[in-house]
């Protein structure tokens, strides 16, 4: 038999115009975007918009195409641009409008600035609001490093400009001394800067080169040659040294205090040690230290930091979750790299219940370290009297206090505490090394709160946030890294970093919230519990009976009108 094919026409015509609103299915994640944006409050970046002049895109529109671009795994402006041509759903979201690409990077990289944590939080809110989350119960925090836009060899250390920088100042001080030495035999010159014992900046020296210039000038009993000779030292500190000196200082200000490199290229970045490359090794990268906290594997509050370690990132982290709902969470759960006095102090003064690892947390568990001698977990301590006793029964006491501060300036407080007599022990080899008695050293209030979080992690309730602490917040890195192919920032600098991130986590989001939503939509029962500003969106992206969808359809400009009311 011979087969039979359908028959088709390019080019046909229809007799009335097709809406393309026909050919978008009533279930897809692309309505849940429209709708999701319809209701955001975009009014702050409506008024970075000047009068006159040609009409602009909305915004609103843009919106929708960026984030419905970043849940599809487009992240090029180049390509969005594209997709608004050939993709239905992008031509239904612009409304058939074209912005080109330099459009669009001018939106994401300007207009979003300063606005996109606003919007997360808004959309996170909504989630909030239907039931999907709640802000105020438990978290789970993780940080990931992602590659920067910028060059690896273009690298600034902080060892290397403090080094060269010492360097020059101990010659410039070298040659200023033999200039100065030279013009005081001809003339009452005195040195007023002491530049041997002051450090020298680019204002002094600056300020010194001056100086000396003026002596030169009035000297009568120099002769020409060794003026000429001078002058020619100080013409080139000011053309040479003055440059380099400057450079230095410039380097040394953009990394701050807390930053020990950074790129070329991008300034903001710093370099870490990143976990994957081509041939499964470490290898230092620019990059920036993304964290997050998740609930149940929905994004509820992202922070992008220039630090390496997750230690100091954690109560900037944690300030930017309140700042963003007006609350902290109820628990926090994070791995050991977040376990430190100063973060432990923190959540306690801000009642939250810390469910926060330590570092040898998982150590302490095994009988080997619980038989480790020179392990201080492993000493009694005796509170009332302040001493510790060693492995054979010796008491010791506290020797001296000192007081340390962590580069947010936590005055951290460590105690000194030594062995009487050592000489003869049966044990010294196992209990330390040192030639002298032992001594340890201890902070008492980590001590004390890692016996609080100890007995938390192990309870019944530790176990749980423990074992759900992987499977929540690593799942999101995965889908982020993994199935989205995030790896690299397309964008420069921290505050277009910050804007590249919150669109990734948006589009997280919003795929989670779709799912969420058709999970609902299966049972019916609970659709019920969605508030009345939550059941225009279950039109579209929930799977009703027949009967019901049609029933809400048709009073959807009742629906309609009660969530105007409602805003």
């Amino acid at each position: 038999m011979r087969p039979v094919f359908k028959e088709y026409l390019q080019g046909q015509g229809t007799l009335f115009p097709e809406r393309l609103d026909d050919y978008i299915p009533k279930d897809h994640p692309v309505r849940l975007v429209s709708a999701i944006v319809d209701r955001l409050d975009i009014t702050p970046i409506l008024k970075t918009y000047k009068g006159g002049g040609t009409s602009s895109y909305h915004p609103r529109m843009l919106l929708k195409v960026l984030f419905y671009a970043y849940l599809t795994n487009i992240f090029s402006s180049r390509k969005i641009e594209k997709a608004l041509r050939e993709n239905i759903y992008f031509m239904w979201l612009s409304g058939k409008q074209f912005p080109d690409f330099r459009t669009i990077n001018n939106f994401r990289s300007k207009r979003l600035k300063g606005h996109i944590q606003k919007l997360f939080s808004s959309i996170v809110l909504m989630m909030a609001e239907a039931g999907a989350v709640d802000i105020k119960k438990e978290i789970y925090t993780d940080g990931t490093k992602i590659e920067a836009n910028a060059n690896r060899y273009s690298f600034v250390w902080r060892k290397r400009v403090e080094k060269s920088k010492d360097k020059l100042e101990r010659q410039l001080k070298e040659i200023l001394k033999e200039i100065e030495s030279e013009i005081k035999r001809d003339n009452a010159y005195e040195n007023k800067d002491k530049v041997e014992d002051d450090k020298i900046d680019r204002d002094s020296l600056l300020k010194k080169v001056e100086a000396l210039n003026k002596e030169l000038r009035k000297s009568e009993n120099l002769s020409k040659k060794s003026k000429q000779k001078i002058e020619n030292k100080l013409k080139k500190i000011k053309t040479e040294s003055l440059p380099r000196l400057s450079r230095y200082e410039q380097q040394l200000e953009v990394m701050g205090s807390d930053r020990n490199s950074y790129s070329k290229t991008d300034t903001d970045a710093t370099f870490m040690r990143m976990k994957e490359d081509h041939m499964k090794n470490g290898q230092l990268k620019p990059a920036y230290n993304i964290q997050i906290s998740t609930q149940q594997q929905f994004l509820l509050h992202y922070s992008i930091h220039q630090n390496r370690t997750d230690t100091n990132t954690y109560k900037k982290h944690l300030k930017g979750y309140k700042s963003s709902y007006n609350t902290y969470p109820g628990t926090a759960v994070a791995d050991a790299s977040y376990g430190s006095e100063e973060n432990y102090a923190f959540l306690e003064s801000n009642s939250i219940e810390s469910y926060v690892k330590y570092n040898w947390f998982d150590k302490e568990q095994k009988s080997k370290f619980k038989k480790d001698l020179s392990r201080v977990e492993n000493l009694y301590y005796n509170e009332e009297e302040d001493y510790f006793v060693c492995p054979m029964g010796q008491k010791m006491y506290r020797k001296r206090t000192y007081i340390e501060k962590t580069p947010s300036g936590y005055r951290q407080e460590k105690r000194v505490y030594a062995a009487q007599n050592c000489k003869g022990c049966p044990v010294r080899g196992l209990c330390h090394k040192s030639i002298r008695n032992r001594e340890i050293q201890v902070s008492i209030k980590l001590r004390k709160y890692k016996e609080k979080v100890k007995a938390y992690l192990l309870s019944e309730s530790g176990i749980k946030y423990r074992k759900q602490r992987s499977v929540d917040v690593e799942t999101v890195f995965g889908q982020i890294k993994q199935n989205k192919g995030f790896r690299r920032f397309l964008l420069r600098g921290l505050e277009k970093v910050n804007i590249e991130f919150g669109l990734v986590a948006i589009a997280h989001n919003l795929q989670k919230f779709w799912l969420w939503l058709l999970k609902m939509g299966y049972k019916i029962d609970k659709i019920a519990l969605l508030s009345v500003k939550f059941l225009f969106f279950a039109i579209f992206t929930t799977k009703f009976c027949k009967k019901l969808k049609e029933s809400l359809i048709q009073n959807f400009f009742f629906f309609k009108t009660r969530i105007a009311a409602n805003y």
